[in-house]
C-alpha cells in the first residue's frame, strides 16, 4: 500500500505550478534562433552546472542506475565513476571542448562542415537524431511505470471507478501524456532559456529529495545491513565488475569508450558549452559538475541495493527495473513520498525539456539547413524549431508504448547512444587534431559507427540468444573501434587516390 496522501499531492502540485510558471515567463526573451537554442550564449558557471546536472538527471536516470544496484550492488556504479573521471580531465584540459566552443557554433555537425564539407555535416545530423531519438524513446515510458508504481497505480493496482473504466485501463498511456505536455509547453515557448530557468528550480528540488531519501535509507537500513546484503548475494561480483560474470572487461572498456565520447559529444552535455558565456566558463562546469556524475549513480544504485535488501530477486511481480520504486512507495513516510515524486518530476522535465530541444535544433541547424531559402526569417526559424519540439514530443510518445524493452535498461541506452557517440567523438577529435583526416575518413566512420549498435538492437529482436552470444559491450566495442579504423583507412586511401 502507497503512503501517498493529500499532503503529498500538495507539494507536487505547488512544485509543477511553479515550474510552469518559471517556464513560461521567460518565453517573451526569447528573440531569435539563437537564443532558442543557446540562450543567447550567456548562461553563466553556476546555472551550467544546475543546469548540467538536473539535464543528465532524470526519473530514467534514477531507474537504470537503480536496477544497476539492484542486480550489480555497488559494482553497478562504475559507469558513474568513469564518467566522472572523464568529465573532469575533459573539462581540466579542454581536450575538444575548448575549440569546439571558440568556434562559435550551435551544434557538432555544423563545426564538422568547416572541416568536412557539408555532405558530412547533413549525414551527421541524421545519425545524431536517430541515435538520440531512439536512445530516448524509453524516457516517457520509464517515467510513467515509475510514478505509476510510487502511486499505487501499477499492474494489479484496484481501479476506483472499476476495472472496465477507460482511464484505469490506460494509466500509463495518460501519465505519458501528462508529462509530456507539462514539458512541451514550456519548452515550445521559451526554448533554452525557460530550460535553463526551470533546470535551476528543478536542480535545487531534485538535490533536497535525493538526499532527504538517501538519509531516510542510511539512517532506517544502515550502510553495514547493505553491504551485508550484497556479499551475501552477489559476493564479490557485487563490489568488483571485474569478478561479475555479466561484467568483466568488456563492460568496463565499453562504458569507459561511451562516457569519454558522451562528455565529448552527447549533444545536451556538449550544449552547456555552447551556450556558456565563454570557453572558460563551459571547461568550469564540465571540472564543477564532474563528481555529480558519480552521485547520480551512487545515490540510486544506493536505492536499488536497499530494494535488493526487501525485495530479493524471484518476489512475486518484481522485476530488477521495477524493485526500487516498488519498495519507495511502501518505505517511505507521508510528507516525503511527496517530495521525491516531486523531485523525480523535476528531474524529468529537466532532462525531457533538454532533450527535445537539443534535437530539434540538430534537424533545423544542420538536416533542413541547407534547403532554407535565401529570404528565411528569424520569426520562421522560431516556428519551425516549436513545431519540430512537438513532432518530436509526438513520436516519444508512440515509441515508449511500441518498443519493447529486452534487456537491462542501461545497456540499451549505451547501445543506442552509441549510433552516434562512436562516429561523433572519431570526428570531432579527427577534426580537433588530426591534419590529414577528411571528408572520405568522417564519412566512413560515421557508417561503421553507426553499423554495429544499430544492427545489433535489430538483431536483438529477431534472432533468439544474441544477447548471450555477442552482448550489447562487444558490439559497442566493435562500434568505437570501427569508426576508428574507419576514419584512418578511408582518410589515408582517399589522400593516397588524390
Amino acid at each position: 500500500m502507497t503512503h501517498f496522501g493529500w499532503i503529498d499531492g500538495s507539494i507536487v502540485g505547488l512544485y509543477l505550478l511553479a515550474t510552469m510558471a518559471a517556464g513560461l515567463m521567460v518565453r517573451r526573451y526569447v528573440g531569435g534562433v539563437e537564443d532558442f537554442l543557446v540562450a543567447g550564449r550567456e548562461m553563466d558557471l553556476h546555472l551550467g552546472i544546475a543546469s548540467l546536472a538536473a539535464t543528465e538527471f532524470g526519473i530514467v536516470t534514477c531507474m537504470y542506475t537503480a536496477e544497476s544496484g539492484y542486480r550489480y550492488g555497488f559494482a553497478g556504479a562504475t559507469p558513474g565513476i568513469l564518467n566522472a573521471l572523464a568529465m573532469f580531465v575533459v573539462g581540466a584540459t579542454g581536450f575538444c571542448i575548448k575549440p569546439l566552443r571558440d568556434a562559435g557554433v550551435m551544434t557538432l555537425p555544423e563545426l564538422f562542415e568547416k572541416r568536412f564539407g557539408s555532405g558530412v555535416r547533413r549525414a551527421a545530423g541524421v545519425v545524431i537524431v536517430v541515435g538520440g531519438l531512439l536512445n530516448m524513446g524509453v524516457f516517457l515510458r520509464t517515467g510513467g511505470e515509475f510514478l505509476m508504481t510510487v502511486l499505487g497505480l501499477g499492474p494489479g493496482a484496484a481501479d476506483p471507478a472499476g476495472a472496465a473504466s477507460w482511464a484505469g485501463a490506460h494509466r500509463l498511456e495518460l501519465t505519458m501524456t501528462l508529462l509530456l505536455v507539462m514539458v512541451a509547453v514550456y519548452t515550445v515557448l521559451g526554448g533554452m532559456l525557460s530550460v535553463l530557468v526551470t533546470d535551476f528550480l528543478q536542480f535545487i528540488v531534485m538535490s533536497v529529495g535525493l538526499v532527504a531519501v538517501s538519509y531516510l535509507v542510511l539512517t532506517r537500513i544502515g550502510y553495514a545491513e547493505l553491504a551485508g546484503t550484497v556479499e551475501s548475494r552477489l559476493g564479490a561480483a557485487g563490489f568488483n565488475p571485474l569478478a561479475n560474470p555479466e561484467m568483466g572487461w568488456p563492460y568496463v572498456l565499453f562504458n569507459a569508450c561511451l562516457n569519454l565520447a558522451a562528455v565529448l559529444t552527447w549533444q545536451t552535455t556538449i550544449q552547456r558549452v555552447m551556450a556558456a558565456k565563454d570557453t572558460r566558463t563551459g571547461q568550469r562546469v564540465y571540472t564543477s559538475t564532474a563528481f555529480f556524475f558519480v552521485c547520480r549513480f551512487l545515490i540510486p544504485g544506493l536505492w536499488g541495493v536497499a530494494a535488493l535488501h526487501a525485495l530479493p530477486p524471484g518476489t512475486p511481480g518484481v522485476g530488477s527495473l521495477s524493485a526500487m520504486p516498488t519498495w519507495l512507495s511502501t518505505f517511505l513516510p507521508v510528507g516525503l513520498m511527496g517530495l521525491l515524486v516531486a523531485a523525480m518530476l523535476a528531474a524529468d522535465m529537466s532532462t525531457d525539456s533538454s532533450y527535445m530541444l537539443t534535437w530539434a535544433g540538430v534537424i533545423y541547424n544542420d538536416i533542413v539547413a541547407p534547403w532554407r531559402r535565401p529570404g528565411w526569417t528569424e520569426r520562421k526559424g522560431l516556428l519551425l524549431n516549436r513545431m519540430l519540439v512537438a513532432v518530436i514530443g509526438v513520436f516519444l510518445l508512440f515509441y515508449g508504448l511500441w518498443y519493447p524493452l529486452k534487456g537491462d535498461l542501461w545497456a540499451y541506452l549505451g547501445v543506442t547512444g552509441t549510433i552516434y557517440l562512436a562516429s561523433m567523438s572519431t570526428l570531432l577529435i579527427a577534426c580537433c587534431y588530426w591534419p590529414r583526416a577528411n571528408a572520405g575518413g568522417a564519412t566512413a566512420a560515421i557508417v561503421v559507427g553507426a553499423l554495429f549498435p544499430a544492427a545489433y538492437l535489430v538483431l536483438e529482436q529477431i534472432v533468439p540468444g544474441v544477447r548471450e552470444t555477442v552482448g550489447p559491450y562487444w558490439s559497442g566495442l566493435a562500434a568505437y573501434a570501427g569508426a576508428a579504423l574507419a576514419m584512418v583507412a578511408g582518410s589515408l586511401s582517399r589522400r593516397a587516390a588524390a
